[in-house]
């Protein structure tokens, strides 16, 4: 694996991931913990989260932002439609943002890149729009460079993403049905030039059949697809 120079990336199931920097910063990305099956059993999440990030608004990314955000005092970064809607729940720090822009967030300039996917959050009220689907490049100082991709199928402008951001360590779903599978993930890492794949999305529930022993097989030897498990940190 590519050095981390400290930074610690915990799987937390599903696309759920707690990034934690060498100088200690907490960002939490897509919360949902309470209806979630591969949620590790007894994890305590920090005591200190100061960010959270959202990448779209449906149930499997969102179920706990409301609460964590609350307990934590967190702020919650998003595209603008969520964050308000966010806000309207409850949240009382929102920063909403939109696709190119970046936000400082002590020491991660976290930067809203395209993503490919449906985005609509559903409560007792229907459905209300809430933007666009969204994924974050998160350049650590003295770290390395995260892009976690959120929900989202293949698409060219990876590569721009690749180009300007040089993302050392990519997060993707590879579980098929609602995002990419395997196949269309080993396209996506050689547009983004990434060597270290974090796989996500996958087996939380039945449709979601792919793996990342299918990835491997499909991306070249000098990739590093991390075999992990719900719970487990690199």
């Amino acid at each position: 694996m590519i050095s981390m120079k400290g930074t610690r990336i915990t799987w937390l199931g599903h696309a759920t991931v707690l990034v934690t920097t060498a100088r200690g910063t907490n960002i939490l990305i897509d919360p949902f913990i309470s209806g979630n099956p591969k949620y590790p059993a007894g994890y305590e999440l920090p005591s200190s989260i100061p960010y959270i990030l959202l990448t779209h608004g449906h149930g499997d990314h969102i179920a706990d932002v409301v609460p964590v955000a609350k307990k934590h005092h967190s702020k919650v970064v998003a595209i603008y439609e969520l964050a308000d809607y966010i806000a309207g729940r409850g949240v009382s720090e929102t920063i909403g943002m939109n696709l190119g822009g970046t936000v400082q967030l002590d020491d991660v300039a976290a930067s809203m890149v395209e993503a490919k996917h449906s985005s609509g959050a559903q409560d007792e009220h229907g459905t209300h729009y809430v933007g666009v689907a969204a994924g974050y490049v998160l350049a650590i100082a003295d770290g390395p460079v995260l892009y976690h991709a959120g929900d989202t199928a293949v698409f060219g402008d990876m590569k721009l993403i690749g180009d300007i951001y040089s993302p050392e360590v990519a997060m993707l779903p590879v579980g098929g049905f609602y995002t990419m599978g395997p196949k269309e993930a080993a396209h996506a890492v050689r547009l983004l030039g990434a060597k270290t794949v974090l796989p996500l999305h996958f087996g939380t529930f039945p449709p979601l059949t792919g793996t990342p022993q299918q990835l491997a097989s499909l991306v070249d030897k000098n990739i590093e697809v991390v075999e992990w498990q719900p719970g487990e940190t690199v």
